[in-house]
This record gives C-alpha cells, sequence and structure tokens, in this order.
C-alpha cells in the first residue's frame, strides 16, 4: 500500500508541470522591423504579458517587413495570431482596395482588433551633412524608403504628392541597414515611420548626427493625416520641435481567438500599460480615447472587458 501510495504521488507530481503547460497560452505577435519601436513594443508587450499573468500567456514575437505584410498573412494564419497594422490598412484589404487590390480574401472580414498602441510617426530623416532643411530639399538626393511597410509607402505617397517623384534617388537596400548605410555615406536620409522616440533614429541622431525634416501646416493638411509634435529634446541634436505625420496603430487578431483568450490579453495589456509606461515613454499616450481609432469591429472578448470597464465605444465596434 506504501509503494502505491508513492506511486500515485509521484504520478501526481509529474501530472502537475503536465497540466500547467497545457494551461499556458501561446500567441504569435507579428510586428515590423527589429530596427523598429513596434519590435521594441512588441517585445515589451511579450514581457508584460508573461509578468501579467504569471507566466500564463507566453507571447513569440516575430520580425515582418511592416503592416501591409501583416495584414496579407492573416489569409494564411490560424490560431492566435496577433498582428499590427493601422486602421486604414484593415478598412482597405477587406475593400480590396490601394495595395490589396486583386488580393482580397475572405479571411480579411475575419479580422477584430484588441487594443489601440502608440502611433506610428513619420520620420524624414537626414544626415547633417546633407544640408536638407525641408522636403523640398530631398531633390537629387539618395533616399531609403524601405520596402512593404507602410512608412515606405507613405514616404513614396509623400514624393508623388509633393512634386518630388523622380526626383529622388531611391535606394535599393533594407531598412534594417538605414544606418549603417546612412554612416558610409551610400544614402542622405531614410524615411521611417514609428512612434517616437525610434530606435533607428535614435541610434542616427547620436552615431552620424542628422536633422528630422519638418512638415508645413498646409503639406500636413495635405496628407489628411494626424498632426504629430516630436518635442525638442527628443533626439539627439534637436533643438526645436518637429512637426510631422502620424497614424493610428492598433494591435489586431482574428475570429479564430477564442473569448476567453481575447478578455485576457486585453484586459493584460490595459493592466500592464503604465508599468510599461514607466519603461518607455511611449506607451504613456496610450488612453481608452484612442479606441475611437478602431474603425471596425472589436474582438468579442476584448469588448467584454471594454464594457466591464466603461471604456467608450461605438457602434461599428459591435
Amino acid at each position: 500500500m506504501k509503494l502505491i501510495g508513492k506511486l500515485a504521488a509521484i504520478g501526481l507530481m509529474t501530472a502537475l508541470p503536465l497540466a500547467a503547460a497545457q494551461a499556458e497560452t501561446r500567441v504569435t505577435y507579428k510586428s515590423a522591423s527589429s530596427s523598429s519601436s513596434y519590435y521594441q513594443m512588441a517585445v515589451q508587450i511579450a514581457e508584460a504579458m508573461k509578468a501579467g499573468t504569471d507566466g500564463g500567456v507566453i507571447v513569440t514575437v516575430e520580425e515582418s517587413q511592416g503592416s501591409v505584410q501583416n495584414v496579407m498573412e492573416t489569409a494564411a494564419r490560424t490560431g492566435n495570431y496577433v498582428f499590427t497594422t493601422p486602421p486604414a490598412l484593415v478598412g482597405l484589404a477587406q475593400g480590396g482596395k490601394a495595395m490589396f487590390e486583386g488580393k482580397s480574401n475572405p479571411r480579411f472580414d475575419e479580422i477584430r482588433a484588441l487594443f489601440p498602441i502608440p502611433s506610428l510617426t513619420m520620420h524624414f530623416v537626414m544626415s547633417s551633412d546633407s544640408g536638407v532643411s525641408d522636403l523640398a530639399g530631398l531633390e537629387g538626393k539618395t533616399i531609403l524608403l524601405g520596402k512593404g511597410s507602410f512608412g515606405a509607402n507613405e514616404g513614396e505617397k509623400y514624393l508623388k504628392m509633393f512634386g518630388l517623384e523622380g526626383k529622388v534617388n531611391l535606394a535599393d537596400v533594407e531598412l534594417s541597414n538605414a544606418v549603417p548605410a546612412l554612416k558610409n555615406g551610400q544614402i542622405d536620409g531614410f524615411v521611417t515611420a514609428g512612434s517616437y522616440p525610434a530606435p533607428n533614429v535614435i541610434e542616427a541622431a547620436a552615431s552620424t548626427g542628422v536633422s528630422v525634416l519638418s512638415l508645413s501646416d498646409e503639406q500636413i493638411a495635405e496628407t489628411k493625416r494626424l498632426r504629430i509634435v516630436i518635442p525638442a529634446g527628443t533626439y539627439a541634436g534637436q533643438e526645436a520641435d518637429i512637426v510631422t505625420t502620424g497614424l493610428p496603430v492598433v494591435a489586431y487578431t482574428t475570429t479564430d481567438m477564442d473569448e476567453e483568450t481575447a478578455y485576457l490579453l486585453t484586459k493584460t495589456y490595459w493592466d500592464q500599460k503604465t508599468k510599461m509606461g514607466s519603461d518607455a515613454a511611449w506607451w504613456n499616450g496610450v488612453s481608452q480615447d484612442m479606441l475611437a481609432n478602431i474603425t471596425g469591429k472589436i474582438h468579442p472578448g476584448a469588448l467584454k472587458f471594454y464594457k466591464e470597464q466603461g471604456f467608450p465605444l461605438q457602434d461599428s465596434h459591435m
């Protein structure tokens, strides 16, 4: 009997870790290139989810070429796939418009929002040696836009909008190589979209010396984007505010995710946001009012949390 009791106890002890492992929720979080602020945010969210659930949620962060790729991958991804993108791109995907023309997929209609994250902020970064002080000065310069990301598409659109199409030399270099390319004189500048302070801009400003261009109020109005001010002193050598454009960004999943998981992720995110803000200032700008930037449906599990907390919601979120 004693032997049987010991064997039963051993069996119970070995079963406990197995049960714990089975209870663990695994999530894939696809963000942006590893040099971007959004990749750092993804790592912070992964750490916050693990800490806030005592290891119950394990997030694996994946690098990507940007928001467009993240949306496109919903066509093939299943399970707990979380990705970040501006709400406008989700609308374009669901409507089969712009970069999604001819690429429609029923899966796009299954995309659901979870929570807002810091907004995309456009940075036109020029080496100090280039002497460029405004967008018009880009003419004849060699600029890196990157490929496939929102920042690359937005940068290309601005060149066309402000009469610079065909007048700027576009470097065939990945955005992840922007800082080395700037250092060795391969490019005069690069365009990146990430919440400030953006890691690649910090590195460029500290090691090479750069200026980040401001847009005029007229130019900002023409872009139809948010007006964002990057305060003086954000980057090394930045003595004045930078006025630029921005776009809301949201963490999304699909209807594959069950309500319990969506609720847990959303609750943990908001519970951990203050702690994340003490580690990185960009989280402090996120508020419940930013739910208004979500133009499509919110996942039912996240909706449950928002209703419990009295967060402001719209009919389109339901």
